[in-house]
């Protein structure tokens, strides 16, 4: 099962002002010679280009256009030259937009603005994603999480002892696919590590440019003790555990390392388990 809605936890202006999504825009603009990308996130610094402007929503790369454009096509070429998509523009319309997905190719595209076969305005912007994973914790220490809602209220019990989350953030420019999610190190179980993709009930999580979202484990990393793990002591234990997050379109392993301590009883449902970044 596909989630492409994640539990978003924080999301910054890009779904309204382009914000970090709005790539770097770099281009000879020939009706008015302008080249540069201007603050507020058009393609023109000067604002009298038919394009307006350019930026990722969601897995959607939109094409703002001048009321006045006098254009009839916009096409968006790959980083390989080839040519991803082609949209006619009607009269008065003021955007276009290509399904760009997870399963473009990162890098440097051209958006063209043809009048016939004349080239109006030609211009690049950057699609590159970027994941970094912002925190990891546990059901015990973070109960504000929706942890019924993903899990359903009858399996609250049976989690809150070993499930854990991995907050990741797209930084970059274009959306990324979580596919795996895996606990590997210090941890009292780390043997089912990934069960499937790591991530409860999906085989992969979409996260847009300039958001944030929390994978969900799918196994039980800090449940109960197996014989290659680490587990609770009266005495306390200590060790350090890495979170691994795989993706589709950077196709990169991205790796955090955290040290954990464990103390309390021999259980690890009693046991206080404790974890800061190392």
């Amino acid at each position: 099962m596909t989630r492409n809605h994640p539990h978003i936890s924080r999301r910054t202006a890009l779904r309204t002002v382009a914000g970090a999504a709005l790539m770097s825009v770099a281009g000879c603009l020939n009706d008015n010679g302008g080249s540069g990308t201007p603050g507020d996130g058009t393609t023109s610094p000067d604002g009298n280009g038919p394009l307006t402007r350019i930026a990722v929503e969601g897995t959607t790369l939109v094409v703002e256009l001048s009321g006045e454009a006098d254009i009839d096509q916009v096409n968006l070429i790959q980083p390989n030259g080839e040519l991803f998509g082609k949209r006619d523009v009607a009269a008065g319309a003021q955007q276009v937009s290509f399904e760009i997905g997870t399963a473009y190719a990162p890098g440097e595209y051209r958006v063209l603005a043809l009048k016939g076969e004349e080239t109006v305005v030609e211009t690049t912007t950057e699609l590159r994603p970027e994941i970094q994973i912002q925190d990891v914790g546990l059901y015990r220490n973070n109960p504000d999480k929706p942890w019924d809602e993903v899990y359903g209220e009858s399996e609250t019990d049976r989690i809150k002892n070993g499930e854990a989350f991995v907050t990741v953030e797209n930084t970059g420019s274009g959306p990324e696919a979580i596919t795996e999610l895996i606990f590997s190190g210090d941890v009292p179980n780390p043997i089912e590590n990934p069960r499937g993709s790591g991530m409860h009930e999906t085989d992969r999580v979409v996260v847009s440019p300039g958001e944030t979202a929390d994978l969900f484990s799918n196994s039980f990393p800090f449940g109960s003790e197996s014989e290659d793990g680490m587990g609770c002591s009266p005495d306390g234990n200590s060790g350090q555990f890495t979170v691994i997050v795989e993706t589709q379109v950077s196709g990169n392993r991205v790796t955090s390392t955290y040290d954990v301590q464990y103390s309390g009883s021999d259980e690890m449902t009693d046991c206080e388990v404790t974890i800061t970044e190392a």
